[in-house]
């Protein structure tokens, strides 16, 4: 369940009668880039994993938000990512986050690449960078100013900048909350 306490569950069987009252919600959210206070506040709560209870590092954190929240977000994305495809921004050597390219898919093609390199007996020299907490660290501005310059429509960058704004978050341990902390960085990761 999210921060809201709606299951997803509930929200998949009402979906015919909530589809119109939430698309009305969601287009105003957008066109007016007011994006309600608790969409952007996260509980942070630990899930189990596997291996002894006890063992702290058998936990790993998750940030849990509003249902509707991610929902929004998801159109807010597919918004971006039809802005990214209709630029033509992203190239077929992007892998990460797309829907069909993965790490494998990036791997067969570099595996593939080298391969022919080494059949034409022509030097190779692979550097590997792992980019996974790039998304965790990102500053909230450094990303507004990228969406800035890849010309982004304007109901989309308010909403978007209005969402980064309002970010905070708590620990939630055992019903015990701690206080909210303003989230500076990190952009949440989403596959389209």
């Amino acid at each position: 369940m999210g921060l809201d306490g709606i299951h997803p569950r509930v929200l998949r069987e009402l979906a015919e009668e909530l589809a119109k009252p939430l698309s009305i919600i969601f287009q105003q959210s957008w066109l007016t880039g007011e994006v309600p206070d608790n969409c952007s506040l996260a509980n942070v709560t630990r899930i189990y994993r596997k291996g002894r209870k006890e063992d702290p590092e058998k936990y790993r954190p998750v940030s849990l938000t509003l249902v509707l929240g991610k929902i929004m977000e998801q159109f807010i994305l597919s918004a971006i990512m039809q802005h990214v495809h209709d630029n033509q921004e992203i190239r077929q050597v992007m892998k990460a986050f797309m829907k069909g390219r993965s790490c494998l898919t990036n791997l067969i093609s570099v595996y593939e690449k080298v391969t022919c390199l080494v059949d034409e007996r022509k030097a190779v020299d692979v550097v590997c960078l792992d980019f996974s907490k790039v998304f965790d660290t990102m500053s909230h501005s450094i990303f507004q100013e990228k969406l800035t310059a890849h010309g982004l429509d304007r109901c989309t960058f308010c909403w978007v900048k209005n969402w980064l704004g309002g970010r905070a978050q708590r620990t939630v341990v055992n019903g015990v909350k701690s206080s909210w902390q303003p989230v500076m960085s990190g952009v949440p990761r989403a596959q389209y």
